[in-house]
């Protein structure tokens, strides 16, 4: 895998676009960089006072603010403000397509970037607890890797779970990470598709 092959596989395909009657418009970076021979992904831990998805891993983004031109803009302006990545380091390779949160009625746009390495980051306290650098063999290895079905707001939903030593990636962010993989990189993706 390349940074060029990955913009090719973002750019061969249609973007799902989901309807957002009803849900508030949010982007997402996933920040990937190469080390030691491997990409890696950065992740966030949230702090337990924001406002939604308290203690959990995220990539670095939120909602689409009036002075947004765009949803590309939410995610670079996000990026900077929560984890001190500046927009002139981010080299953007494509999208995936939206994801819908089921219980805080956001539907997210996610980027994939590429950045530098090395690159010292600044968590902002209000928002991040903690930042993480996971490989992407770690997210391709079943062994870190379950599903489980559940029941959200009267409907079934598959949920996906990566284990990264002792934290869990899951919910919305599972669900990016899974069909990043499966766009990218998909002779290493885990678990069924769609």
């Amino acid at each position: 895998m390349t940074k060029d092959g990955i913009r090719k596989a973002l750019s061969q395909r249609q973007k799902r676009v989901e309807d957002p009657t009803d849900f508030v418009p949010a982007a997402v970076l996933l920040p990937l960089f190469e080390k030691g021979g491997d990409y890696h992904l950065v992740f966030t831990k949230r702090t337990e006072t924001v406002n939604y998805h308290k203690g959990q891993f995220s990539f670095p983004g939120g909602r689409l603010h009036p002075g947004d031109r765009s949803l590309l803009d939410t995610a670079l302006r996000e990026t900077w403000e929560e984890i001190g990545l500046p927009p002139e380091d981010v080299e953007v390779l494509g999208e995936l397509d939206d994801i819908a949160t089921y219980t805080t009625n956001f539907v997210i746009s996610p980027f994939v970037a590429i950045i530098p390495f090395p690159h010292k980051f600044t968590a902002n306290p209000a928002e991040v607890d903690e930042i993480i650098e996971v490989p992407l063999p770690v997210l391709s290895d079943k062994k870190n890797y379950a599903e489980e079905m559940v029941e959200v707001g009267g409907r079934p939903i598959m949920q996906y779970f990566y284990h990264y030593r002792d934290r869990v990636i899951y919910g919305a962010t599972a669900r990016i990470v899974k069909h990043f993989l499966e766009v990218v990189w998909p002779a290493a993706s885990v678990g069924t598709t769609g």
